[in-house]
């Protein structure tokens, strides 16, 4: 018999494959040997030196050669990194793994991603204890379900309401609630499935009433798989983490008046911004614009815990009843935060126009600045308008006057690019103090909204320019063409309204701006944008360059939000690498992985987006449940097969009237046109037409409100008369769908 010293090595060198017919095979052990060995087996078993697992006996702690793993990190280099899904707590801190990735898209993962690996004997290095090639992405695993608990009469389990109604109810474990009670927002893990009647589920979490003031976001938070707790290393970063105070190689531009102009609540200020006239005689008219941007990259260090996190992030979160950043908030709010008055590390850039307002030069620094002033977009316009209060007061003339007119330089500029100009309002809301709806309103765009924005784009253009000069690693920020495909459909909804686009040739933004021009101030605008809208491509991030068609800019990346996007701070790095200003800059190597951190922060961006857009329509959808029978008056916002969305004109909720409920005609989806046609009386209602309504159905957790129509279509431009439907006591029948409508790239970002 092999001693246990000699058993414990053989498992050792063979882990995850050490069965007891291969240990009894290994060492000759046969006949009734067999019983010693299975006996010695238990007792190393019994005394924690070994365990089984599958019928192989491995060591604590020690890995199968195959086994599944989470993907979710990348380390200093950039490389993925992985744990092992079934881990055992007591074993400690699970093991990090270094993925090598194959040629396939089956063994392509990203963040996020679960994965089927095979160890190699290829070393780690680094963080990673092993490294591990992938076999196959798996399909991720149904997580925790989020809904309503609801309770029964009698003896009858508690079961939960999905927030997801393409979900089904699911009995719930009353013998482990959570303390949750009846109405409470909870979430749930499927425990166990009869193969008769519905799953049984356990609680996992209990959020609490959903009158809560964080119930909302929490379930956009839940469903979307927003990160929203920072691990306790990141948090320890943070805190250990010291202000800049010194000026060391840093240049000194406290002396420049340079201010921060945001949004009243606004705790994170990214950019601060000045300009004067520039006084070489060879630029008459010209300015000199100064932009500096908080100085993330000293404090997040590639590789580090808190930008592995930021990675995974992608960017921030914005609720109407919080923020859920990307950093810390020691670092987002207090330490890199351009607060007035302090002293703060911020990566610059001073450019120089003429006066057509064209870039003739730009040049970068890394300094230690002092804001002269926190401002709101409205407090400055206020002040430019002739009214002015105790502090604007002191910087009209040095400085918001000079800001104005060097914007007034940069607008001819942009007006000569000719960017894409559409016209679509954001509704924003605000809350009470208790995180109810208190109204919903659309902003005034003002002036001050204009100038920080061409600001930040030219500043994020002069980054690309330089980045691209120096041939340096570059995340773009790029926006494509339209498609052919999105192109005919546009062609085929302006041929409807008597409006033609261009057949051949390529097509600029101001062939779209002309269109929009056309049917300014009439009651076809609303439509015409909406269409333009969705005729367009996505923007995104990727390290090979294509323009930004909508700025119709031939080069363009992120740099002046390091704060609340990823994007922005890998171009930070690059800057530093690039132009000598630390060692905190791009790692090496980080070239082959930008195409996949790129994907993975656009979709993180994404994510975020529907995650603020579904929050935005349940509080309204909640705010909207108190007036079930109401009429109100809208636009029809989309069209499909099975109804119609309409956007309430005082409100901006959006909800869904089925086409089965519109009449006793039957009405046919008209995809040219975007309209919806009766085929006996040829009754039309189309996208962009003002119609009343009512509201029938309000579901506030799944943000839908369903509509009962009330006004009459119209046969060839003209309305026809129509008996309104009488109310219903419910939601009307054969009611297909009460989502409602997304809006696709209403809030897209450039």
């Amino acid at each position: 018999m092999p001693s246990r010293e000699d058993i414990m090595a053989f498992v050792a060198d063979n882990p995850g494959r050490a069965g007891k017919r291969e240990i009894a095979r290994h060492f000759g052990i046969v006949g009734g040997a067999r019983i010693h060995l299975k006996k010695m087996l238990k007792d190393l078993s019994d005394e924690g030196f070994l365990e089984k697992r599958n019928k192989r006996m491995i060591r604590p702690g020690d890995l199968p050669p195959v086994f599944v793993a989470n993907i979710v990190a990348r380390d200093r280099d950039g490389e993925l990194l992985g744990v092992p899904v079934d881990w055992d707590e007591d074993a400690g801190e699970p093991p990090k793994i270094l993925i090598l990735t194959g040629k396939t898209k089956t063994t392509q993962p990203g963040l996020g991603d679960r994965a089927l690996i095979r160890l190699s004997d290829v070393e780690a290095g680094g963080e990673a204890e092993h490294a591990a090639r992938v076999i196959k992405v798996l399909e991720k695993r149904q997580g925790a379900i989020l809904g309503i608990l609801r309770t029964r009469d009698g003896n009858r389990p508690p079961y939960l309401e999905p927030i997801d109604r393409k979900q089904r109810e699911l009995d719930v474990d009353a013998t482990d609630l959570k303390e949750a009670e009846d109405g409470d927002l909870v979430s749930v893990q499927v425990s166990r499935s009869g193969r008769y009647g519905h799953p049984r589920a356990s609680v996992v979490e209990r959020f609490g009433s959903l009158k809560s003031e964080k119930a909302v976001s929490e379930i956009a938070l839940q469903s979307h798989g927003i990160r929203h707790v920072f691990p306790a290393s990141v948090e320890a970063q943070a805190e250990a983490a010291q202000p800049v105070d010194k000026l060391g190689k840093r240049e000194d531009w406290r002396q420049i008046p340079l201010i921060t102009i945001d949004p009243p609540d606004a705790k994170d200020h990214d950019d601060a911004v000045y300009a004067e006239p520039d006084e070489d005689p060879q630029n008459d008219g010209g300015y000199i614009a100064y932009v500096a941007i908080a100085d993330v990259a000293h404090y997040v260090t590639p590789g580090s815990a808190m930008d592995r996190e930021a990675a995974l992030r992608g960017n921030s979160v914005y609720f109407p009843d919080r923020v859920i950043p990307m950093l810390p908030e020691r670092i987002s709010n207090q330490l890199c935060s351009l607060r007035e008055k302090e002293d703060k590390p911020a990566l610059a850039v001073r450019m120089v126009f003429d006066k057509t307002g064209r870039k003739t030069g730009h040049t970068f620094h890394r300094v230690l600045m002092r804001s002269a002033a926190k401002l709101s977009y409205i407090q400055a316009q206020k002040a430019i308008d002739g009214t002015t209060d105790d502090k604007t007061e002191t910087l009209l003339e040095g400085i918001l006057k000079p800001l104005w007119a060097a914007y007034a330089v940069l607008k001819k500029g942009r007006d000569a690019r000719e960017p894409l100009e559409l016209d679509l309002p954001e509704r924003k809301i605000k809350l009470k103090e208790d995180g109810t709806v208190d109204s919903v309103y659309v902003p005034e765009r003002l002036d001050a909204h204009k100038l920080i924005e061409e600001f930040m784009i030219q500043a994020n253009v002069a980054a690309a320019e330089t980045l691209e000069r120096k041939k340096s690693p570059l995340l773009y920020r790029v926006h494509d063409a339209s498609t052919p495909e999105k192109l005919e459909s546009l062609k085929d909804f302006l041929s409807t309204i008597s409006m033609k686009l261009p057949s051949s040739g390529g097509l600029r933004p101001s062939v779209f701006n002309g269109i929009l021009a056309k049917v300014k101030d009439t009651p076809q605008a609303n439509l015409v944008n909406e269409v333009v809208l969705r005729s367009q491509a996505q923007a995104e991030y990727a390290p090979h360059n294509i323009g930004h068609f909508g700025l119709n800019l031939r080069r363009y990346a992120h740099f002046t939000s390091p704060i609340r996007r990823y994007a922005d701070l890998i171009v930070h790095r690059g800057l530093i690498s690039a132009l000598g200003l630390g060692k905190d800059g791009l790692p090496e190597g980080i070239e082959s992985r930008l195409e996949a951190i790129g994907a993975e922060i656009s979709a993180a961006e994404r994510r975020a987006m529907l995650a603020e857009r579904d929050t935005i329509d349940r509080l309204i959808a909640l705010w909207m449940s108190e007036h079930i029978g109401a009429s109100f008056r809208g636009r029809i916002a989309g069209v499909v097969k099975s109804g119609m969305f309409v956007r309430l004109e005082e409100t901006g909720a959006d909800g869904f009237v089925p086409a089965s409920t519109i009449g006793a005609d039957y009405y046919r989806y008209d995809e040219g046109s975007h309209a919806l046609i009766g085929d006996k009386t040829g009754e039309t209602y189309q996208l962009g037409d003002q119609v009343e309504v009512r509201l029938v159905e309000a579901a506030p957790f799944a943000g839908a409100l369903t509509f009962e129509l009330l006004s009459p279509g119209r046969i060839a431009g003209k309305r026809i008369r129509k008996a309104a439907p009488k109310a219903r006591r419910g939601p009307p029948k054969g009611n297909r769908s009460t989502t409602s409508p997304k809006n696709k790239g209403r809030r897209r970002t450039s």
